[in-house]
């Protein structure tokens, strides 16, 4: 103890130090205290040595109750010395570590709940924000006295406008996954909320061709209006990521929105079936306790047949990686295909037989390779059945591995493509109709 208590007077001989920065040197010693009691414990002890000292008539003991009175802001020490009518030369001086700015605790707390109350959530977290130079003055400081065992001014203010928050809120700290962000500069006296998205997952069907899965900006202004787009912005009207997202955005009242898909259909195929599991992404949302049944009898009305969702439920960050995982998961198609010639039922048999359990070497198809690296992708087909509609046009039922471009297995994209339907009969073929039928992925329940 006596070389805590030394280490202690050494300090405070150096720096003026408040009782939470001198406590916070010696924070992982001892329990039950926190550091503006540990700080004062420290010094009342070395008031009590210093006016032990005074009454012996040691000059030792009045220089230590002034340096108590002037770098230490004790009050004790101020008072005995006014006792023994000593005069105290100088001001008491602003904390060397935090310039005072623990006194102003309080107000940061008081700020924080504040701005809170504009935001539904469960768990928080608080984040400090400390200039360079308060970090730098910290480490100098803690080698230049060995702190072994001490607390930094970054966790301190974090802990303890964490532990204010939760008593006057009842919400409780999450390190790992809280809901929002309390971010706090106690040096400039600013405080910014960080709101973490809400992601609600589902599963939609497309009903109706014609409409992107995503938003699709204007090539031509690229969303900022022109005569093109007939000053919308957007390449079509509406998308999926739009039809689900606007009535969850309303609700839940934050900025933006973003869909996340396991994999995306063409703008001229239905995604029927189960329909394609799917994640909204919120941002910044105010609100986060959202009747997701209500919510999702919003959007099928709004759609008007052309989009419906289900088995809507919250889920979060994790999902979506598992989404983007997935986007090679098994998928069935329904695509008509017609041929420029009547296509024999011996031709329609080789179909079945070169498509079953094959091999698809497929290049980047042409129309994607603005977006898409020209790379050689290997996908499987693990079934295929070919049904006759008319003497030059059949159905044909897929299912195959996610990622495979059907219509281009259909026309063979002029070789890029092997095996290819167009290659098997020996005519030209056409999709005239594609359809997902089913996304073949495993959910947790």
């Amino acid at each position: 103890m006596a070389d805590i208590v030394e280490k202690a007077q050494r300090m405070l001989e150096k720096y003026p130090l408040c009782s939470h920065c001198l406590g916070r040197q010696f924070a992982l010693l001892g329990y039950g205290l926190d550091n503006l009691s540990r700080g004062e414990a420290l010094k009342l002890l070395l008031t009590m040595k210093g006016h032990q000292l005074a009454l012996d008539k040691d000059n030792t003991g009045f220089a230590l109750l002034k340096t108590l009175t002037s770098n230490g802001s004790f009050d004790m020490a101020a008072e005995i010395l006014k006792r023994t009518k000593k005069k105290m030369n100088g001001k008491r001086r602003v904390c060397h570590l935090c310039k005072g700015r623990f006194d102003s605790l309080q107000d940061l707390m008081n700020g924080s709940v504040s701005q809170l109350k504009n935001y539904e959530y469960t768990s928080f977290l608080v984040g400090v924000e400390l200039p360079i130079e308060v970090e730098e003055r910290e480490d100098e400081f803690k080698a230049e006295f060995e702190v072994k065992h001490g607390e930094s001014v970054r966790n301190a203010f974090s802990r303890e406008i964490g532990k204010r928050i939760a008593e006057i809120t009842g919400k409780q700290t999450d390190y790992k996954k809280p809901d929002l962000v309390v971010l706090v500069n106690p040096f400039e006296d600013r405080i910014k909320i960080q709101v973490n998205p809400i992601y609600i997952s589902g599963r939609y069907r497309k009903l109706v061709r014609g409409i992107p899965q995503s938003r699709w900006l204007c090539s031509k202004c690229r969303g900022r209006g022109c005569e093109r787009c007939n000053w919308t912005g957007k390449m079509y009207p509406e998308s999926v990521e739009e039809i689900i997202g606007e009535p969850i955005l309303q609700q839940a009242l934050g900025e933006a929105v973003a869909l996340h898909g396991a994999g995306r259909e063409d703008i001229d195929a239905r995604m029927l079936g189960r329909g394609r599991p799917f994640v909204i992404e919120v941002k910044k949302p105010k609100k986060r306790f959202l009747n997701l049944r209500k919510l999702a009898k919003t959007i099928n009305a709004r759609a008007q047949g052309k989009v419906r969702v289900s088995n809507l439920r919250f889920a979060d960050k994790d999902w979506v990686r598992r989404l983007k995982k997935t986007e090679a998961a098994e998928k069935v198609y329904r695509a008509i295909v017609e041929f420029d010639r009547v296509v024999l039922g011996k031709e329609l048999a080789q179909i079945e037989k070169n498509l079953v359990n094959a091999v698809v070497y497929q290049q980047t198809p042409r129309r994607v390779l603005h977006r898409r690296a020209d790379l050689v992708r290997e996908k499987h087909i693990y079934e295929a059945k070919v049904k006759r509609l008319k003497p030059n046009r059949i159905e044909l039922r897929l299912r195959c591995q996610g990622g495979l471009y059907i219509k281009e297995l259909i026309t063979g994209d002029e070789g890029r493509t092997t095996p290819n339907i167009a290659e098997i009969v020996g005519a030209q073929a056409t999709p005239l109709e594609l359809d997902v039928l089913s996304v073949l992925m495993r959910e947790e329940d």
